[in-house]
């Protein structure tokens, strides 16, 4: 279902923001890749569809609207962050719970101090 575990994973769902009159959530891992320059966050949707973009706008987007290139990141509410991915076949919008966001945020943080420091 899943690449294989390593690093930091945190498992949430999301709901998928359409047009139609029913939104559906879905089970997504969240994956931190601490790779140089910059820290990628993986969101892997069932069926293989990953999304990759850097941990900084994730970051950002959790407190005002964010963009890089052909993501989006923005806080819904008080409680809830969107993000969207632009695509030639057309977009896809991703609404999340805002707490499963920053404690993966915060592990992902963790994981870059233990290893720098350790």
């Amino acid at each position: 279902m899943y690449p294989a575990e390593e690093g930091v994973v945190v498992h949430t769902k999301a709901l998928i923001v359409t047009d139609g009159p029913l939104s559906r959530p879905v089970p997504v891992a969240l994956r931190y890749e601490p790779v140089d320059p910059e820290p990628v966050v993986r969101l892997c949707f069932p069926g293989g569809t990953d999304w990759s973009f850097p941990r900084s706008l994730l970051e950002t987007g959790l407190r005002a609207p964010a963009r890089d290139g052909d993501f989006g990141v923005w806080p819904c509410g008080r409680v809830q962050t969107i993000v969207e991915f632009h695509a030639p076949e057309g977009v896809a919008v991703v609404q999340f719970d805002s707490s499963a966001l920053l404690r993966f945020l915060r592990r992902t943080y963790a994981t870059t101090t233990s290893t720098v420091t350790g």
